[in-house]
């Protein structure tokens, strides 16, 4: 028992200050404008002063509230992977209405027939076929 709290001690001490944290998630786009405005809407962010200019190919989003990390969005044509190779999960205290109100922003519901039917989440894709989930929190 000695031995576990004494591994638990050293991992707490050398987590106490942060070696990383994840400051922005970038998501590859197209059309930057409707992705900004997708994404600002789906998640109550804000962008960065000056970020959207006509020319820009780059917009970073900031949580409103300042708690979070940002999202930023990078116009670069690429390839979508299917399934990705990395996704969001969102969190929702009430999963059912935040789903209704992002397929009215433009996202899609996802069928995914391994999806097991206890499944906590829905499977969602942005305007562009970027896919997240909507995790039920509640």
């Amino acid at each position: 028992m000695a031995a576990a709290c004494a591994c638990c001690a050293a991992v707490a001490e050398a987590y106490s200050s942060p070696m990383l944290r994840v400051g922005s998630i970038v998501i590859r786009v197209d059309d930057l404008a409707r992705q900004t405005e997708f994404w600002s809407a789906a998640l109550g962010y804000l962008p960065r002063e000056g970020d959207l200019r006509p020319d820009s190919d780059f917009v970073l989003l900031r949580p409103a509230d300042g708690q979070g990390p940002n999202v930023s969005l990078d116009r670069v044509r690429s390839e979508l992977h299917i399934p990705p190779r990395i996704h969001l999960d969102l969190y929702a205290q009430d999963q059912a209405a935040e789903v209704e109100r992002l397929r009215s922003l433009g996202a899609t519901e996802v069928v995914w027939d391994k999806r097991p039917p206890d499944a906590d989440y829905v499977i969602m894709a942005d305007p562009e076929g970027n896919r997240f989930c909507v995790i039920d929190a509640g």
